[in-house]
C-alpha cells in the first residue's frame, strides 16, 4: 500500500481503524491511521480511508482538507501535523461521515491544539467534503497540549433508518480534557441537514455521584431514532493513572428521545477493573492498550444494546459482554466472552461490537493464547514466547428479540499470529528497547512516545468490526505481511497493516 503526496509515501505503519458497511449491501468503507514515510517514531500520521467492495480494497486515500499539499498552505489552521481516532458511519444515501481531530504536534508543543470537525464523502472515500460549511464544531482554545486542555476521543453516528423522523440526523460527540486529568466532559453536536450545519455543541452532563473525568464516548441509534451514549467514568486523577487500588473505572449508558436536545437518565451498566496505573503497557510488551470498551445498537430491536469490555482481574485481561433489552434501564450480568481456559494467563484485549440485521451479533477482539510461532515476521528472540504475539478473535451471537446469545465457540480470524514488537523493536531483558531495523537511520515501530528507539509502541487504541447481512467482518493490524519496503540494511520491513476478515454469517450460525 503506497498513497502518496507531494512531500512522499504513506506506506509505513498503518494502525487503529474502524469500519462501516453502506446499509442494505456488503460494500464498506474503512479508515485508519497511516504513518508518513519514515517517520513512524515521531508519531507522525493522518487519516485515510478505504473502499472495499466484495470483499476487495479498491482504492485508498488519505482524507483530505487537513494537510498542506490539499489545503494549499502550511498555515495552522487550516494545515495540521497529524489527523487522528478513525470513525465512519453511513446515511441512508450512501453518504459516509467521520468526525475528524487535526491537531498539531503536542510532543513539540505547537499552537493551537486542534479542533473537532466533520469530513462526508459521497463517491464511498475516494473524495472528503469538510462540513458544516468547511468550520470546526469546536475550536481548539488556542493553547498548547503541555497546559492540558484540548480535544481527543471523537465518534460519530448516523440515523440510517428510511421514513424515521431524525433520518439522515448525523451526531458528532467528542471529550474536552481540562486541567490535566482532573476534569474531562464529554460534548455532542447534531446536523439535520446531512453535514451541511451542526447545532452548537453542548456538554452531556453525567450523574453528580460518579468521576468528572469522563471519555471513550460511543454513540448508537436505534430504529425508533433513539440515541444512545455509552462512555467510561475514570477516577479523578485521569483516565491512563487511576490512583485507586485496585483501579476500576465505571461505564454509563444514557439515551436522548428528541434528537440529542436532552440526555438522560444516566444508568450505570458495569464496573471495570483496569491495569495498575491505568490503560498503559500490557505485560511483555511496548505498546500501549487502548480504550477500554466499545458500544453497539441493534439495527433490528429497538432499546437493544450491546456493551463489551475488557477487564482485569489482577493477572490477566479478559474480555465481558452486558446487553440490556429495554433500553439501557437494566444491564445483564457480565459474561465472558473468550473461551480461553480460566487462568491460562493469556491476556484477551481491546474488544469491539457491533450489530447487524436480523439480529446479528458479534464480539471481536485482540487475542495473545496462541505461542509465537517461526517464520520470517516474527522477531527471531520472540519464536516460542507466550501472552505474546496476537491474533484478531470474533465471538458471534444472536438476537431473537429475547437478548443475544453466544453461538458457537470463539472463531480466529486472523490467518497468521503476528509479533506486536515489528517492525524490528527488540525488548531486552531490562525493560529497554533496541532498533533491530531502521530506514533512514530511523526505527520503524509506531511510537506514542515519540522518541527513537521508541519506548512507548502503539497498534493502535481499537479496531474495526461490522455486521452486514451475509458476513462478519474485521479490520485489524497484523504485521505478519512484508511491505515491501527495504530497511537499511536491505532486511524486509514488517510494518502494521490493516486486514480485512471476512466471516460468513451462515458458517458462524446467525
Amino acid at each position: 500500500m503506497d498513497t502518496r503526496t507531494l512531500g512522499g509515501p504513506f506506506n509505513a505503519n498503518h494502525s487503529e481503524s474502524w469500519l462501516a458497511i453502506k446499509p442494505g449491501t456488503e460494500t464498506i468503507v474503512g479508515n485508519s491511521k497511516f504513518f508518513f514515510d519514515k517517520y513512524s517514531t515521531f508519531y507522525n500520521f493522518y487519516l485515510g480511508s478505504y473502499k472495499i467492495q466484495n470483499g476487495a480494497a479498491l482504492n485508498n486515500t488519505i482524507v483530505q482538507g487537513y494537510d498542506c499539499t490539499t489545503v494549499g498552505t502550511q498555515a495552522m489552521p487550516p494545515s495540521w501535523t497529524n489527523t487522528t481516532d478513525p470513525n465512519v458511519d453511513f446515511d441512508t444515501e450512501g453518504r459516509v461521515y467521520q468526525t475528524v481531530l487535526p491537531f498539531n504536534a503536542y510532543w513539540t508543543n505547537l499552537h493551537p491544539n486542534g479542533e473537532i470537525t466533520v469530513s462526508y464523502s459521497d463517491d464511498l472515500g475516494d473524495h472528503w467534503i469538510t462540513g458544516n460549511g468547511g468550520r470546526p464544531l469546536e475550536k481548539s482554545p488556542n493553547e498548547s497540549s503541555f497546559s492540558f486542555k484540548f480535544e481527543d476521543k471523537q465518534w460519530i453516528a448516523v440515523n440510517h433508518f428510511s421514513g424515521n423522523a431524525y433520518a439522515d440526523h448525523v451526531y458528532a460527540m467528542w471529550t474536552v480534557f481540562s486541567g490535566c486529568c482532573n476534569q474531562a466532559n464529554i460534548r455532542v453536536a447534531v446536523s439535520r441537514d446531512r453535514g451541511q450545519t451542526f447545532s452548537k455543541a453542548m456538554t452531556i452532563v453525567p450523574p453528580k455521584i460518579d468521576q468528572k473525568f469522563n471519555t471513550y464516548v460511543y454513540p448508537g441509534i436505534d430504529s425508533n431514532g433513539t440515541v444512545y451514549v455509552a462512555f467510561a467514568a475514570f477516577p479523578p486523577r485521569g483516565g491512563n493513572s487511576p490512583a485507586e487500588t485496585p483501579a476500576t473505572e465505571h461505564l454509563w449508558v444514557t439515551k436522548s428521545t428528541d434528537d440529542g436536545v436532552t440526555f438522560g437518565p444516566f444508568v450505570q451498566a458495569s464496573t471495570v477493573g483496569l491495569l495498575a496505573g491505568g490503560a498503559g503497557d500490557l505485560p511483555n510488551t511496548t505498546f500501549r492498550d487502548g480504550i477500554t470498551e466499545n458500544f453497539a445498537v441493534s439495527p433490528t430491536y429497538p432499546g437493544h444494546l450491546y456493551l463489551t469490555y475488557e477487564d482485569w482481574d489482577g493477572a490477566q485481561f479478559d474480555i465481558k459482554f452486558t446487553q440490556s433489552i429495554n433500553g439501557g434501564a437494566t444491564w445483564s450480568r457480565p459474561v465472558t466472552v473468550n473461551d480461553n481456559a480460566a487462568g491460562d494467563g493469556t491476556d484477551q484485549f481491546q474488544p469491539s461490537v457491533a450489530a447487524g440485521p436480523n439480529g446479528g451479533v458479534a464480539v471481536g477482539f485482540y487475542d495473545r493464547r496462541a505461542a509465537c510461532p517461526s517464520g520470517p515476521s516474527i522477531i527471531r528472540q520472540d519464536v516460542g514466547r507466550t501472552n505474546f504475539c496476537i491474533d484478531t478473535t470474533v465471538q458471534a451471537y444472536h438476537d431473537d428479540g429475547n437478548g443475544a446469545v453466544p453461538i458457537g465457540a470463539n472463531i480466529r480470524v486472523s490467518k497468521d499470529t503476528w509479533d506486536p514488537q515489528q517492525p524490528g523493536l527488540l525488548v531486552n531483558a531490562n525493560g529497554t528497547t533496541t532498533n533491530l531495523q531502521t530506514l533512514g537511520g530511523l526505527g520503524q515501530m509506531a511510537c506514542s512516545a515519540h522518541d527513537d528507539p521508541c519506548t512507548g509502541s502503539f497498534i493502535g487504541d481499537y479496531f474495526g468490526l461490522a455486521v452486514s447481512g451475509s458476513n462478519i467482518y474485521t479490520l485489524s493490524v497484523s504485521t505478519h505481511y512484508g511491505s515491501g519496503v527495504k530497511a537499511d540494511d536491505g532486511s524486509t520491513l514488517y510494518y502494521q497493516q490493516q486486514v480485512l476478515g471476512t466471516i460468513s454469517r451462515a458458517s458462524a450460525g446467525i
